[in-house]
């Protein structure tokens, strides 16, 4: 197992959901032509102690310069590398309604490390329509055309009621990643991977936060 490896295998996951949010406050003083950061700068755009900001940058094995800090264009570069965003992964979509055609057209996964190469949907209404210089594609080929490009991770953006079956055609193709985006709790084989997006969480937690300024 390589160092990288290790270091991902023990970071905490609350530190790997902050390094996105380091990475654009990185990406911000690069574009200023900013050649070095510090645990202040970071801490102060958002809003984190400086121990905990020196705690999560220490899990990508970087070290900082006393007095000095990151150099801004290094400190990019081990972030992507331990995320593995400098390298692509393909992905399959499932359910090209309104949010998986939006997801398809968002550019900004690409620079992520991950490429959306296909989309399914069961609706005869969808198939075989273009969708963001995609073709929408039945469902019934997705088994084949993930083994035969060995494609890993899958996308669910359908309603509740079809996301279990929709899991399951994604785990009977090889798939071992899901990104779930449904309201569905998935039930999948232990070593399938899955990442839930709550949408209504998020909105949850918005509505309480603005009714204090009440």
């Amino acid at each position: 197992m390589s160092d990288n490896e290790l270091l991902k295998n023990s970071a905490p996951l609350p530190s790997v959901r902050r390094l996105p949010l380091y990475l654009t406050v990185l990406e911000e003083f690069e574009r200023e032509g900013k050649e070095w950061i510090s645990t202040t700068d970071f801490s102060e755009v958002l809003f984190l102690k400086p121990i905990q900001v020196r705690k999560d940058l220490a899990h990508t094995g970087i070290i900082g310069k006393p007095k000095k800090g990151f150099k801004v264009t290094e400190l990019i570069s081990t972030i992507y590398n331990f995320l593995g965003w400098n390298n692509l992964t393909e992905a399959f979509l499932v359910g090209a309604g309104a949010l998986g055609s939006a997801l398809l057209g968002y550019s900004g996964f690409q620079r992520h490390g991950l490429n959306i190469v296909a989309a399914f949907d069961v609706s005869v209404n969808v198939i075989g329509k273009s969708i963001h210089g995609k073709e929408i594609l039945s469902i019934e080929k997705l088994p084949d055309l993930a083994r035969r490009m060995h494609v890993r991770l899958g996308i669910i953006t359908v309603p509740a009621a079809r996301a279990q079956e929709a899991a399951d055609c994604l785990v009977s193709a090889g798939i071992s990643g899901i990104w779930n985006f449904s309201p569905s709790k998935l039930h999948v084989p232990p070593n399938v991977v899955v990442q839930r997006e709550d949408l209504s969480s998020g909105l949850a937690v918005l509505s309480v936060k603005l009714g204090r300024f009440d």
